[in-house]
């Protein structure tokens, strides 16, 4: 179904920002120059779908309340990745914790948000979002990024998903993300006959002398598209690496990720999925192959981006929208919970345990209690990364934790 964009909504993300002098973006507090924003380096957001379960990811093995908790899903000291004499990572992710030892791995526990929604959908919004208003803010914590960081005009392979569906965190009214599964069927995120409809209405408007700038804007911007689609695939096709991948969707689309970081296209911000965690039967099984897949792909991208200038900034960040419940159902998985791990990776991140475990006693019915608000970590990830400032983007202000250099 196509949803009708009046003429003023578009204008308006169609000159956006453009229409401010630089001391007007600076007085806005969140812009900086395109050399700035190389030197900042590449943002890697990893999005785990479907609620990873974070008990079986960051594992409490010396908690009593735990091997209550979990008779078929618990893992034992003995099979743990021990982090320090209470927690352990998944046995499956072994470069997971080597990174950790290295001090190049940050674990941030009991990551939420108050009043916490169990829908897939709605919780992924309001992370994409940065908002418990959800889609009703009318972009995404990375498409406003994008926007603030629009100093110097339009660069389409600033932002970029690989992945079948657009996450809704790159969506923005003036600086439009680019989308494809791999690169040889790449699009735009941009519908192209909308574009034109609303190009022809503008152009109606023979009295607006707004209107000439916007449909000039638009065609730029389709202009642009083209070109970034050959770029983009010229960038994939001549990639060469040295670094075996191991088979499976996550690993070519890190793949691909290396191939246009490595390529000086100025991509700022790319984004990947992995599929798969929604965990409610047979958790056991699904989960330790989904944690060797991630963890095998990982490897593979930091060996790749492993002694180049562009793997020295980049920075990966893994997510998910809730994690599961503390006691397992009867199915041999776990339901929808609350708070979670998220991890960062990378030269420049500051390694280690973020935050304590939450409680597994002190708790909300099955649900743990987080104490870290998800977008604390959005807002370190913009300003120390991206040297932009965070309340501008996040819509407010939310305490930094030292997690980056």
């Amino acid at each position: 179904m196509r949803h009708p964009i009046h003429r003023r909504t578009l204008l308006r993300g169609a000159l956006g920002l453009a229409g401010l002098s630089l001391s007007q973006r600076l007085s806005l507090g969140a812009l900086i120059s395109e050399d700035e924003l190389a030197d900042a380096g590449t943002l890697v957001i990893l999005q785990l779908s479907g609620g990873n379960d974070g008990l079986s990811t960051v594992i409490p093995f010396a908690d009593d309340a735990y091997a209550a908790a979990r008779r078929s899903t618990r893992f034992a000291q003995d099979e743990v990745l021990g982090l320090d004499d209470y927690l352990g990572l998944h046995p499956e992710l072994q470069h997971i914790r080597s990174e950790f030892e290295s001090g190049r791995a940050a674990i941030v526990q009991g990551v939420g948000y108050s009043n916490p929604n169990r829908s897939h959908f709605k919780s992924m919004d309001i992370w994409h979002s940065a908002s418990p208003d959800g889609r009703a803010v009318k972009s995404g914590w990375v498409g406003r990024l994008s926007e603030a960081l629009s100093t110097t005009g339009y660069n389409p392979e600033r932002v970029v998903h690989i992945g079948g569906s657009l996450p809704y965190s790159l969506h923005s009214k003036s600086s439009p993300a680019v989308s494809f599964v791999q690169p040889d069927n790449y699009r735009w995120v941009g519908n192209e006959p909308e574009m034109n409809d609303v190009a022809d209405q503008l152009g109606s408007d023979s009295n607006s002398e707004s209107s000439g700038g916007a449909i000039g804007h638009l065609r730029g911007v389709m202009r642009d598209a083209a070109a970034s689609s050959r770029r983009i695939r010229s960038a994939a096709a001549q990639y060469e690496t040295h670094v075996d991948y191991p088979g499976g969707e996550l690993a070519r689309s890190l793949r691909t990720a290396a191939a246009l970081i490595k390529s000086e296209l100025g991509c700022r911000v790319v984004s990947l999925e992995q599929t798969g965690f929604d965990t409610h039967q047979g958790q056991r099984v699904v989960h330790t192959r989904l944690m060797s897949q991630l963890d095998a792909a990982l490897r593979a991208f930091q060996a790749d981006l492993a002694g180049s200038a562009a793997g020295r900034k980049t920075v990966i960040l893994a997510f998910s929208e809730f994690g599961r419940r503390i006691v397992e159902n009867g199915s041999n998985g776990t339901d929808h919970g609350t708070a979670g791990p998220m991890f960062l990776l990378g030269p420049s991140v500051s390694g280690g345990l973020h935050g304590a475990h939450p409680s597994l006693t002190d708790r909300d019915g099955d649900d743990l209690i987080f104490h870290t608000d998800f977008r604390s970590v959005y807002a370190t990830v913009i300003e120390k990364h991206f040297g932009v400032d965070s309340a501008g983007v996040l819509g407010g202000s939310y305490a930094q934790l030292p997690l980056l250099g």
